[in-house]
């Protein structure tokens, strides 16, 4: 049963849970009979929702980042960063709920323009939910939204020397 009506998010801030949300209202989501499409910008490497919503029906997740990303930003980078916008311009066409995770960023490091977000923004069809995912959330693209969410850093392990988990943190 497709929705009504679509509504925009914005998950931003320093704060980690920002994919995780993501993936929570996705969840929901496919739960309720929706289908979802999972757009990861920048993501290359292997995580654990990959892996848990591969046989998941409804729910598509595709990865268009770099492997070995370093937050060094090429010429590839601006590539892939180019066709995921594409890849999310024909999923808005076919999904019910549509994730762009971690596409401030790739707006922020410059790899997309402004223009093409927005684009994407006014693309949305009137049934479709949209959400945006990454620090650095342009007011632009906040102005456009109909839920905002930031999340604040206030304390993590990284920041005393601990790497990223398996499982809980990827």
């Amino acid at each position: 049963m497709p929705l009504k009506r679509g509504y925009i998010h914005v998950y931003t801030g320093n704060g980690k849970g920002k994919t995780t949300s993501a993936l929570g209202l996705c969840l929901r989501a496919v739960g309720r009979g929706l289908t979802c499409c999972f757009i990861q910008f920048l993501k290359g490497k292997p995580t654990g929702e990959l892996t848990a919503v591969k046989n998941l029906p409804g729910f598509k997740i595709v990865q268009t980042g770099r492997r070995d990303y370093d937050f060094t930003v090429t010429e590839a980078d601006r590539a892939l960063a180019g066709k995921a916008v594409e890849l999310a311009r024909q999923a808005l066409r076919e999904f019910d709920v549509v994730v762009l995770d971690e596409v401030n960023v790739a707006l922020h490091l410059g790899l997309i323009s402004l223009e093409d977000v927005l684009a994407l923004i006014e693309e949305k069809p009137e049934d479709v939910e949209l959400v945006l995912t990454g620090r650095h959330a342009k007011p632009e693209v906040i102005r456009r939204a109909h839920y905002v969410t930031e999340f604040r850093l206030v304390k993590h392990p990284f920041y005393r020397g601990e790497e990223a988990r398996n499982g809980i943190d990827r």
